[in-house]
């Protein structure tokens, strides 16, 4: 890796994910800056992202402010000429929109799942597997308990305007699906805003889709569960595949294996991958448009109770 004072880092946005970038990053060894407009504990700050690029001169920028600000971020750096490395949170946009022209050495998108050792394990397996017959995803957790510190109802998450909800949020599902199962040839969905949250955005929503290399891939999502939840099943045609991302836990017919992961090991990897260069791993801007445009057909196939074709 370049650990080296003279390789920097420039975080945008200090929010929760913001502050786990910025002290993944320092752990490495490497200096980090951050843009924030209210941040006063933490130097270098900039209140903003022009101001940052000329005084810190950044080599790798992590765009981490809020999804509804991802755009203006990107067409900041175009505009500026920066010719580093861009990782962007996810999702890439709040809704589609082409990314602006640029000179970035590399750019990918943050679905840092895809460094997760038990998904890349049922990656190898689905490889390798002559058919994929059924695969159900659930994931779920109470979004008042997400951060500690931030009344839920004033965070991002719970507004639609800035790009919040549960298609988006936990969009980490509909990445490692296409990313595993190949892209969907069809699909439908139901969701909205269901419970008593004094939110504006989903809360809970269902898609049934099919895709390349799976019959029937089924993904539920909510805001909703005291008790939280991430698992897979699927059924290839000689094995039943388990896997648990909260309790880190593999179960092939029955024989179950717990591995010892640290949540920050998946983040380590991903910022190892965008500044060593071993990107096979990392989402694209095209694959990251793909996964927007599944949210946004998952929305219209929920409004018109109906199915899309790819």
């Amino acid at each position: 890796m370049e650990q080296s004072p003279n390789f920097k880092i420039l975080v945008v946005g200090y929010g929760s994910i913001g502050q786990r970038h910025t002290r993944v990053l320092q752990e490495l060894g490497y200096p980090v800056a951050i843009v924030s407009r209210h941040s006063r504990n933490y130097s270098p700050c900039y209140p903003n992202l022009e101001e940052a690029l000329l005084d810190w001169n950044p080599d790798y920028v992590v765009i981490a402010n809020r999804t509804n600000e991802h755009y203006r971020s990107l067409a900041i750096l175009a505009e500026k000429q920066f010719k580093g490395r861009v990782l962007i949170e996810k999702p890439l946009f709040a809704k589609y929109i082409d990314v602006p022209q640029h000179q970035f050495a590399h750019v990918a998108v943050a679905y840092n799942l895809r460094f997760h050792p038990l998904l890349q394990q049922l990656k190898s397996i689905i490889t390798n597997s002559p058919k994929v017959i059924s695969v159900h995803i659930y994931t779920g957790s109470y979004l008042p308990n997400w951060r500690s510190t931030t009344d839920y109802r004033q965070s991002y998450s719970a507004l639609t305007e800035q790009g919040g909800g549960v298609l988006r949020d936990l969009s980490h599902e509909l990445d490692y699906v296409q990313w595993i199962f190949g892209d969907w040839k069809r699909l439908t969905a139901i969701g909205g805003k269901f419970s008593d949250l004094a939110i504006t955005s989903d809360d809970v929503y269902s898609i049934l889709m099919e895709t390349e290399k799976a019959f029937l891939v089924s993904i539920h999502m909510n805001y909703l569960d005291k008790i939280p939840r991430r698992e897979i099943i699927v059924n290839v045609s000689d094995q039943t595949i388990q896997v648990d991302l909260i309790n880190n836990s593999i179960t092939i017919d029955g024989h179950k294996n717990v591995i010892n992961h640290n949540r920050d090991a998946t983040y380590i990897a991903e910022h190892q991958a965008m500044i060593v260069g071993h990107r096979s791993i990392l989402c694209t801007l095209k694959e990251a448009s793909q996964t927007l445009e599944t949210i946004e057909m998952a929305e219209k196939a929920a409004t018109l109770n109906t199915w899309i074709q790819q």
